[in-house]
């Protein structure tokens, strides 16, 4: 009988615990100078994103819609190398 309480009482506290997890999140400043790497790759069609700048875009996505709603940050972002590098670094632009 004592095992079969310390067994319910384990199955209750994993379930309080996975029920109650806590995420933990972490804020991003929205800079546009983070993304320096990817200006070659965003004034170049032929000039592939390198692996800092997938990363940086990566961290500066909660940041795009931002980008895309200053009139001069849109002509980098919205334009067809800008699309590609967003494409390619597999990070999808948001409908703002």
């Amino acid at each position: 009988m004592k095992t079969a309480y310390t067994s319910l009482l384990v199955i209750a506290m994993l379930t309080l615990f996975l029920s109650n997890q806590i995420q933990v999140s972490v804020a991003v400043t929205c800079s546009p100078v983070q993304l320096a790497p990817c200006l070659g790759a965003i004034m170049s069609s032929s000039t592939p994103p390198s692996n800092a700048c997938c990363s940086r875009l990566r961290e500066q996505k909660p940041c795009l819609c931002g980008y895309m709603k200053d009139p001069t940050l849109k002509q980098y972002v919205n334009t067809p190398n800008g699309k590609k590098v967003a494409n390619t670094c597999d990070v999808p632009l948001p409908n703002c």
